[in-house]
């Protein structure tokens, strides 16, 4: 089992930057998992924002493409999230996760390993 933890989130006008990161400590890291974030805002279900794969492979949900950035630091077992232009739609609990294989697929069902989330609330 991996365990991630999460931090970066705040409160922020339209407009700012925020960087998310997720720390994963756990016997399980060795192997090439898959990283991604998701959000869920109150009522909604939890969407994929961000994944990419041990190697670097990445992709984005559509509405976030051009303005976040995911990206890893294998050293450091840490996986980032770099959020610029910030909308009041982006506001939401932000999760980190652990897939359960080498891809960073878009369903939440293929990931083994969530963090406890952190708000990110954009003001307008």
């Amino acid at each position: 089992q991996v365990q991630l933890v999460e931090s970066g989130g705040g409160l922020v006008q339209a407009g700012d930057s925020l960087r998310l990161s997720c720390v994963a400590s756990g016997r399980t890291l060795s192997r090439n998992i898959g990283m991604a974030w998701f959000r869920q805002a109150p009522g909604k279900e939890r969407d994929y924002v961000a994944g990419i794969t041990r190697g670097g492979n990445t992709a984005y949900l559509d509405s976030v493409k051009g303005r976040f950035t995911i990206s890893g630091d294998n050293a450091k077992n840490t996986v980032y999230l770099e959020m610029n232009s910030l909308k009041p739609e982006d506001t939401a609990v932000y999760y980190c996760a652990a897939s359960r294989g080498y891809y960073a697929p878009r369903e939440p069902s293929n990931y083994a390993s969530w963090g406890q989330g952190t708000q990110v609330t954009v003001s307008s």
